[in-house]
């Protein structure tokens, strides 16, 4: 479904209190290529300040690429312009990491739904896109009841699952899940986790799963990238990454996890 070729995204170092002027450039992203498959989940690792989001960004078009190709189903995405890329917007979505700051809470649940709702579906009605928003909100298991609430009214739980369903309400094929979980409880995490392939297996979703606990990216994923500093350090199984790792910033990153007993 998705190829990444040899992307890099790098960013401009200014200097200069009234005269503003390149001094020099940082590569957050330095030649990366990864292959999602259809319905699966690929797994995308590594700490903090790696270039995890920055290329999930890249992927929704919100962060500019500096080289390389974007391939969704065989079209390259990244010189799109908007008006170009607008269509394909239904098809990708993106869970944000934040579960408080990625909502409005100036809109209720109800208009958070439905909003992405008359921008790709404009032939709907609004009884038809209320009946959805409803629909979705029982898919990730919440009550139709909340659709009138804002969410100052929800735990980060509760918000993460709204935002699945924000997510969901433009029928996508492709979610990328940026540190979905990452801001909860361990007991959430889980929660959202078996939500996330619930919706896979009845959808036919396809995910691309960031983190930085190889734990939990280990038990979604199908495949899984491990990031340090920018560049792509090894790939391959979950269970292969996770049981023999050849790198030794991947045996560090699961030496990191915490251990019961």
């Amino acid at each position: 479904m998705l190829h990444v070729e040899h992307l890099t995204i790098s960013f401009p170092v200014m200097r200069g209190l009234f005269f503003r002027r390149e001094a020099r450039r940082v590569t957050a992203v330095d030649d990366v290529s990864f292959a999602v498959p259809k319905g699966k989940t690929v797994g995308l690792v590594g700490e903090s300040g790696s270039g995890k989001t920055t290329i999930a960004r890249a992927l929704v078009k919100l962060q500019a690429t500096s080289s390389g190709r974007i391939l969704y189903q065989g079209r390259d995405i990244a010189p799109m312009d908007e008006s170009t890329f607008r269509p394909l917007r239904k098809e990708i979505q993106m869970v944000f990491q934040d579960p408080f700051g990625s909502l409005n809470p100036r809109l209720t649940i109800a208009q958070t739904l439905t909003e992405p709702m008359e921008i790709h579906f404009p032939q709907q009605s609004a009884a038809e896109r209320k009946d959805q928003a409803a629909a979705l909100l029982r898919k990730v298991g919440l009550s139709p009841d909340h659709l009138g609430r804002r969410p100052r009214e929800f735990s980060g739980g509760q918000r993460q699952r709204i935002g699945i369903a924000r997510a969901l309400a433009v029928q996508p094929q492709f979610i990328i899940c940026d540190e979905a979980v990452s801001a909860l409880d361990v007991s959430i995490q889980a929660q959202i986790v078996n939500l996330l392939q619930d919706l896979q297996e009845e959808l036919g979703l396809t995910y691309l799963f960031i983190g930085h606990d190889l734990a939990v990216v280990e038990h979604i994923s199908d495949h899984i990238l491990v990031l340090h500093r920018g560049r792509l350090v090894e790939s391959g199984p979950a269970a292969q990454i996770c049981q023999d790792p050849q790198h030794d910033y991947t045996r560090r990153l699961l030496a990191a996890v915490p251990a019961l007993g």
